[in-house]
C-alpha cells in the first residue's frame, strides 16, 4: 500500500500523486478512449485512483492548462473537442518551429549547453532499455526545451514552448505506438551527430522528420485502440 503526505506524494519516491493521475488522463484522452464532452468528476476520480479529491482537482488544473479539458460554469470538467486533423496541424507547425530551433541552436549553443544535451540524451539509454514512458516523457521535454533556449532568440524559445505545452499530451501518447520509443531515441542520436557536426542544416531535417514521425506514430496508436475498442473485435 502506497503512502501519501497532505499534497499527495507518493511515499516511495515515485512522484506527485496529481502527476501519475494526470498522465493516465492524459493518455485516455490522447487515444481517445475518453471522448470529447465526456464529464469528468471529481469524486469519482478520487475513488477510481484511491486519492483525495485535492491531486485529483491539481491534475484536472494542469489538463485544463494543456487544453485537454474545460472547465465549464454548472457543467464541471468535461474532455475538450480536438480533431484529428486540428491535432495533425499542430504537429506541423510544431515540426517546422523545432527544425528551426534546432539548425539555430547547432550554430548558437555555448560548450556548456552542448554538453547539457549530451548528458540528457544519454541518461534516456536506460529509460529506452525499461520501457519507462513516463521517465522518457520528461527527459523528452527537457532535451526539446534544452535546444530551444540555446537558440538564444527568447521569442523562438517561449513559442516553441507554448505550442509544445498545448501538444504535450499527444507527444506523451505517441510514445506508446510499437517501438515508437526505441525509433525515437535513434531519431534523437541521428540528430545529435548532425549537432556534434556542426551541421545545422542536416538537424534540421532531421528533426522535422523526428517531428512528423511522432505525428504517425500517434496517428497509429488512435487508430489501434479505434479498432480494440469497437464491437465484435
Amino acid at each position: 500500500m502506497q503512502a501519501f503526505d497532505g499534497d499527495g506524494e507518493i511515499g516511495d519516491g515515485r512522484g506527485l500523486l496529481s502527476d501519475r493521475i494526470r498522465n493516465a488522463l492524459t493518455d485516455e484522452i490522447a487515444s481517445g478512449l475518453l471522448e470529447a464532452g465526456a464529464a469528468l468528476d471529481e469524486q469519482q476520480l478520487a475513488a477510481r485512483f484511491g486519492a483525495s479529491r485535492t491531486p485529483v482537482r491539481e491534475a484536472l488544473r494542469q489538463l485544463a492548462v494543456s487544453g485537454l479539458v474545460e472547465m465549464r460554469p454548472r457543467r464541471g470538467v468535461v474532455v475538450a473537442r480536438l480533431t484529428p486533423e486540428r491535432i495533425m496541424d499542430m504537429f506541423e507547425t510544431m515540426a517546422e518551429i523545432e527544425a528551426m530551433c534546432v539548425r539555430l541552436a547547432t550554430y548558437r549553443m555555448t560548450p556548456l549547453e552542448r554538453s547539457r544535451l549530451i548528458e540528457l540524451h544519454e541518461s534516456s539509454r536506460v529509460m529506452v532499455a525499461s520501457g519507462d514512458f513516463d521517465a522518457y516523457d520528461g527527459f523528452n521535454r527537457a532535451f526539446h526545451e534544452c535546444i530551444y533556449h540555446a537558440t538564444h532568440n527568447a521569442v523562438l524559445a517561449e513559442q516553441a514552448i507554448a505550442l509544445r505545452a498545448r501538444l504535450s499530451a499527444f507527444r506523451r501518447t505517441q510514445l506508446r505506438q510499437a517501438e515508437r520509443l526505441n525509433r525515437s531515441a535513434d531519431e534523437h542520436e541521428a540528430i545529435m551527430q548532425a549537432i556534434a557536426e556542426g551541421d545545422g542544416e542536416t538537424a534540421s531535417r532531421r528533426m522535422r522528420a523526428h517531428m512528423l514521425n511522432a505525428a504517425t506514430a500517434l496517428r497509429l496508436y488512435i487508430e489501434g485502440h479505434e479498432v480494440a475498442s469497437s464491437p465484435g473485435s
